[in-house]
C-alpha cells in the first residue's frame, strides 16, 4: 500500500498544482484558478489515486458540467464542497463481468452495485444478453410489457428502454452468442451451416452497430455449447474487425481447464480479436495445482502478441444455475422439451449418473448451497443439498430432478470450490483484474428475495479490504489500477478509467481503513462499508453513504 504524502510533499505539490504543472498526467491542469471561476463541485484535500497505478497525491478536484475540469488548488468556488480529507479518492469502479441487464429496470438505482463504488456495469456475459430475439419470439411478446417498457428485439431497443427509465450507473453489454445462435440455429445440437454463420455474423454486426461492446460466449450452456471452434473463430472475425472484445465463459473450468484456456487463445489468435478470459478459475480441489500452468499458457499467449487479459471475483465459491447438473446432450431444445427429459424415468436414471458424477467432482453435497425457490421451495434456500436431501427424504439427483420441475428449471445455487490460494494469485496477475459476475439487487423490494452470491454486493470493497489493505497481496495503487484504467482499457471506454482533466467524472471517495464487504452467504443483501461519496458524471449520487436518488448514468455504446 503507497504512503501517504507527507505535509511537506503536500504543501510543495499543491504550490506547483497551482501555477498549472501537472502531476496526474499531461494536460490535468490548465493553470492558475481564478476566483471568478466557480464549478459545480470541489472535492478537496482527497488523497487522489489516478488510476494509472502511480503512487497518490493530496490535491483539489473540480467538476464542471460532468467532467473533470480541474486538479489541483481549485478554490472554494464552486456549488458543492466535499471535503476528503483523510479519504482515498479514485476512478469510479468498472465491474466488467456482470449480469447487470433487465434487473436495472426493476431497480435504476443499481442498489448493489453504486453502494460498493462502482459508476459502470459490462452486462451480457457468458453468453446471455437481453438481445436479439428472433421473429418469433418477438411476435410472441410484442403485444406484452415488459418492466413497463415495450418488448425490444436488438440492442437499440434495450438501450432505448434504459435511458428512457434512467440509471444510476453507467451501463455497457456485450451481445450474447447464446443468443444469436438461438436466434439463428436453435437450441439443438447442431453444427451451424456456413449460410447460418453468415446470419449470425450479420446479426452481430447488427447489435455492434446498435452499440453493443462485442460478444461473449457461455461454452458451459446450452446453446452456446454446440458451437464449434470454426463458428467461434468466425463469429470473433467480425469483432476485430469492429475492434470490439470478446468475453469467454470457457467449456470446461476443472478438469479441462487447461485445454479450454488453449481453445480461447486460440480463438483470438486465428480472428485477431481481443480476449478477455472471464470469471478464471480452477475448480474442484483436484485441479487446484493447475492454476500456475494457466498463467503460464496465457503469459506465452500475451508474449506471442495475443491481446489477452482475465477476470476473476474475490471470492472461492461460484454461482450458477442448478440445471447444470443436467448433462448438455439433455438441455438441447426448449425449457418444456428439457423438463419432460427429468420426467422420463429411463432418460433420467442417465441424467441421475451425470449429477451424482458433478456431486463428487466438487467435493460432496455439503458444498452445494440452494439459493433460491418460490412456495414450499423456498425452505430449501441457505441449505446444502445433504440437508436437502435429507428434508425431502430423496436422493440428492431425485432432489434436483424434483425441485427443478417445481420451478420450471430455474433454480440458483452457489458452490464452494476453490482455492483462496489461486484467488490470490489470479486477482495479484498483472493480466487479472477483480470482476463480481453479479447482478443488481436491493434489500428491498422485488430483488431482495433470496440468498445470491454475496459478491454483487461486496466485489470490489472486499478486493479493497482484504486483498489490498489486510492481506497486502496487491497493493492500493495498482489495485485501484486493476478497477479503473485497466478495465476502461479493455473496453475501449474513452475518458474513463483514470482522473485527468476533460474525462467523465466518475469518482469514489472512500475510507481506506473501514472499506469491506459486509455481504455474507448466509445474510448477502447487505451494502458494503467504507463507500462515502460516488459520483457519476459529474453528479452526487451517493452522499456520506445514502443514495441521492440521482440517476445519471449513461449507455456506454461501442465507438
Amino acid at each position: 500500500m503507497s504512503k501517504k504524502v507527507s505535509r511537506r510533499k503536500f504543501l510543495k505539490t499543491s504550490a506547483l498544482a497551482g501555477c498549472g504543472i501537472g502531476l496526474l498526467g499531461s494536460g490535468a491542469f490548465s493553470g492558475c484558478i481564478s476566483s471568478r471561476n466557480r464549478f459545480d463541485i470541489i472535492i478537496k484535500n482527497g488523497l487522489v489515486y489516478s488510476g494509472n497505478g502511480d503512487l497518490p497525491v493530496i490535491t483539489d478536484i473540480a467538476i464542471k458540467d460532468g467532467k473533470i475540469a480541474d486538479i489541483g488548488n481549485a478554490g472554494e468556488s464552486a456549488n458543492q464542497i466535499i471535503n476528503a480529507e483523510g479519504f482515498a479518492v479514485s476512478p469510479g469502479f468498472i465491474d466488467i463481468h456482470t449480469h447487470t441487464d433487465t434487473n436495472l429496470l426493476i431497480c435504476p438505482e443499481g442498489d448493489s452495485r453504486i453502494y460498493q463504488g462502482i459508476t459502470t456495469d459490462v452486462g451480457g456475459n457468458c453468453g446471455g444478453s437481453p438481445f436479439p430475439y428472433s421473429d418469433r419470439d418477438f411476435d410472441q411478446q410484442k403485444n406484452q410489457l415488459r418492466h413497463g417498457y415495450e418488448p425490444w428485439q436488438h440492442a437499440d431497443g434495450f438501450f432505448d428502454a434504459l435511458e428512457k427509465n434512467k440509471i444510476s450507473i453507467n451501463y455497457a453489454t456485450f451481445t450474447g452468442h447464446g443468443d444469436l445462435r438461438s436466434v439463428v440455429v436453435g437450441n439443438n445440437d447442431i453444427p451451424a451451416t456456413k449460410e447460418q454463420i453468415e446470419q449470425m455474423k450479420n446479426l452481430l454486426q447488427h447489435q455492434i452497430d446498435c452499440g453493443s461492446i462485442g460478444i461473449s460466449y457461455g461454452l458451459e450452456y446450452a446453446p452456446g455449447s454446440y458451437a464449434n471452434t470454426q463458428e467461434l473463430v468466425e463469429l470473433c472475425r467480425v469483432i476485430a474487425k469492429n475492434s470490439a472484445l470478446y468475453a469467454i465463459h470457457m467449456r470446461n473450468e476443472d478438469d479441462g481447464v487447461e485445454e479450454a484456456i488453449s481453445e480461447a487463445i486460440d480463438i483470438a489468435r486465428q480472428s485477431g480479436a481481443r480476449l478477455e478470459i472471464s470469471h478464471l478459475k480452477a475448480q474442484n480441489a483436484n485441479n487446484w495445482h493447475k492454476a500456475p500452468k494457466m498463467l503460464e499458457i496465457i503469459e506465452k499467449a500475451y508474449s506471442g502478441g495475443v491481446d489477452v487479459a482475465f477476470d476473476r471475483y474475490p471470492y472461492i465459491a461460484f454461482s450458477t444455475g442448478l440445471s447444470t447438473f443436467i448433462p448438455l446432450w439433455a438441455r438441447q431444445g426448449d425449457t418444456d422439451e428439457v423438463l419432460s427429459r427429468l420426467k422420463d424415468r429411463t432418460v433420467f436414471a442417465k441424467i441421475g449418473e451425470y449429477a451424482e458424477s458433478r456431486i463428487k467432482r466438487l467435493g460432496g453435497g455439503q458444498n452445494v448451497i440452494i439459493t433460491s425457490g418460490n412456495g414450499e421451495n423456498a425452505g430449501y434456500i441457505g441449505k446444502n443439498l445433504i440437508e436437502c436431501a435429507d428434508i425431502s427424504h430423496k436422493r440428492e439427483a431425485e432432489f434436483i430432478r424434483d425441485i427443478l420441475l417445481a420451478e420450471h428449471g430455474h433454480v440458483d445455487m452457489v458452490c464452494f470450490a476453490m482455492s483462496e490460494d489461486n484467488v490470490k494469485m489470479f486477482l495479484a496477475h498483472k493480466l487479472g483484474m477483480p470482476a463480481s459476475d453479479g447482478y443488481v439487487y436491493s434489500p428491498k423490494g422485488e430483488l431482495s428475495t433470496g440468498k445470491p452470491h454475496p459478491r454483487s454486493y461486496g466485489t470490489f470493497p472486499r478486493f479493497l479490504g482484504k486483498y489490498c489493505r489486510d492481506e497486502k497481496a496487491v497493493d492500493l495503487s495498482t489495485g485501484i489500477m486493476k478497477m479503473t484504467k485497466l478495465p476502461a482499457s479493455r473496453l475501449n471506454l474513452k475518458n474513463r478509467g483514470t482522473i485527468q482533466a476533460g474525462n467523465f467524472a466518475d469518482i469514489v471517495i472512500f475510507d481506506m481503513n473501514r472499506i469491506i464487504d459486509k455481504a455474507e452467504f448466509t445474510n448477502p443483501h447487505q451494502f458494503a462499508e467504507g463507500i462515502e461519496h460516488v459520483i457519476v458524471n459529474g453528479i452526487h449520487t451517493i452522499d456520506r453513504g445514502k443514495h441521492t436518488g440521482a440517476r445519471n448514468g449513461m449507455i456506454l455504446r461501442h465507438g
